[in-house]
């Protein structure tokens, strides 16, 4: 099994429709690296259950919007869709955001940038899911379901479903800088 350099699948626009053709690549490319660890975002739980019928068999971590992300209380994933991800074998994972956490609290509070907030602007000058991608990879190893001496898989995007899939060496949140994006699958131009 060797590792070949892939071409990066550039999407022409972050849009919805992308989410199938990046799931494809992701799973052909983590065939390819004997990758196991796979890690999608998803608030509503749609991207989710299209996950995870993608990649039954692996150790699939479906990472969802914080309680209370857009309204108070509010928890955005459907419950047919929370069901369907974890029949198929995927596990849901809800936890403070790496980037929007207390950094966020104090920017509302006080109006004051946080580091948080600059390492994700950073990030999106490559692309929003490049930023979600990192984040929720540390989100998975903080929680355990991924560690951080594997490569994983991780996938996101910006308009409700998937663009942008990163192969990484995840880190925690409290090591983020060792954290490496080894390989950029897809992603919006």
């Amino acid at each position: 099994m060797g590792k070949t350099i892939q071409r990066t699948r550039y999407f022409e626009k972050a849009v919805k429709d992308n989410t199938k053709e990046t799931l494809r690549l992701a799973k052909a490319r983590a065939d390819e690296l004997g990758i196991r660890n796979i890690v999608v975002a998803s608030s509503s739980g749609e991207t989710g259950v299209t996950a995870s019928k993608v990649f039954k068999g692996y150790n699939l971590i479906v990472v969802t919007s914080v309680a209370g992300y857009s309204k108070p209380n509010e928890i955005r994933m459907k419950p047919e869709n929370r069901l369907e991800i974890e029949a198929n074998g995927g596990k849901i994972l809800t936890a403070a955001h790496v980037m929007g956490g207390l950094g966020r609290a104090i920017h509302k509070k006080f109006g004051a940038i946080q580091i948080d907030e600059v390492v994700a602007h950073v990030l999106r000058l490559i692309s929003e899911g490049t930023k979600v991608a990192c984040e929720i990879s540390c989100m998975a190893a903080d929680s355990g379901c991924i560690r951080t001496d594997e490569e994983a898989i991780s996938i996101a995007g910006e308009t409700g479903g998937a663009d942008t899939a990163l192969v990484v060496k995840p880190s925690n949140t409290h090591t983020f800088f060792d954290m490496k994006i080894r390989e950029i699958i897809t992603k919006p131009r």
